[in-house]
């Protein structure tokens, strides 16, 4: 019994279950904010501009049956209206922040031959160069 409870110790302590837990309730929590975004500010803003607050009422009929196509607008127009707030809000201004930030260099060039080597080389392993 007690290897039981340390394999699932050592199984909930495993770095890559508690990064997916975190990922998991961070991207739950940054749903809602992006839902409300898109539902509080960005809906509003189309259906003014479009003068139709809700496509869900559009319908068309054939032999009497009823075509709901204003669900399949409104889902579309969500699904985009997401798309474009996680990519304007979420990855350009990540983006921005991975190009600022340097990359250290991890090689040197051989004053010798100019061979790309690692910068803790104390001599070259192309020409044998003390450096």
């Amino acid at each position: 019994m007690k290897d039981i409870f340390l394999g699932f110790k050592n199984f909930i302590l495993r770095g890559n279950a508690v990064d997916l837990a975190v990922g998991v309730v961070i991207g739950a929590a940054f749903s809602s904010v992006v839902n409300a975004l898109v539902k509080d500010l960005l809906t509003p803003l189309i259906a003014a501009l479009a003068k139709v607050p809700d496509f869900s009422g559009m319908f068309f009929t054939v032999n009497g049956s009823k075509f709901m196509y204003g669900e399949l607008i409104n889902a579309l127009v969500s699904f985009f209206l997401v798309a474009f707030s996680i990519y304007f809000f979420v990855i350009l201004p990540m983006n921005a922040l991975v190009r600022k930030k340097p990359a250290m260099p991890n090689t040197k060039k051989c004053p010798q031959c100019l061979s790309e080597i690692p910068l803790e080389a104390k001599r070259c392993g192309f020409c044998t160069q003390l450096l």
